[in-house]
């Protein structure tokens, strides 16, 4: 049997909401079941919390001189400014997380990218979040516009830069860097031999 990650959903016999207003996330209390249990004993539902939320698409955008374009970006909850790759939210249901890379590498830094490659797909903290990020390689950059997207909270105080892809890993490796998504997405394209 191939090792993998596989589909699976355990019963939910009541579910709460706790936090939901018309931003992206959500919180809820669901009361889970383990498969196939009677209700007795072991087999009574528990408690897992669950924040909802759409992912986001990230990307790791290198020009033809091997540097790759970062933001620094404060970040409240951990109360840092983080070297970062250029990122949204999958904001609508269904939305395709390439698209949303292209909008967001066009709105956040004013580029697009002729070649695209999916790096993964991965759950950015299954034991309590449905966030999922989708993580992709940009080539070929040149300018493009915005259009009337406009910056606002954190986003307007970013500051945009270049950066060796080299140094970046390095930084990565040592500790500097310590955002999960720049950190995976420069190491699966190490790995994958795509920079």
């Amino acid at each position: 049997m191939p090792i993998a990650d596989r589909p699976e959903s355990w019963p939910v016999t009541s579910s709460e909401d706790i936090h939901r207003d018309g931003w992206v996330v959500a919180l809820r209390a669901d009361a889970v079941r383990v498969p196939g249990a009677d209700g007795t004993g072991e087999g009574e539902p528990f408690r897992r919390l669950v924040v909802e939320h759409p992912g986001a698409a990230i990307v790791l955008a290198i020009d033809d001189d091997g540097q790759v374009l970062c933001l620094q970006q404060y970040r409240h909850p951990a109360q840092i400014s983080f070297v970062e790759l250029p990122a949204g939210l999958c904001d609508e249901p269904g939305e395709d997380p390439l698209e949303v890379a292209k909008r967001e590498l066009r709105e956040e830094v004013e580029l697009a990218a002729a070649e695209w490659v999916h790096l993964a797909s991965v759950w950015a903290s299954p034991g309590i979040s449905a966030e999922q990020h989708h993580l992709y390689l940009a080539r070929g950059l040149s300018p493009a516009s915005r259009g009337d997207f406009a910056l606002h909270a954190e986003e307007a105080a970013m500051e945009v830069f270049r950066a060796p892809f080299d140094e970046l890993h390095a930084a990565v490796l040592d500790g500097r860097i310590a955002d999960s998504p720049i950190a995976l997405a420069l190491l699966l394209a190490r790995a994958k031999g795509l920079a």
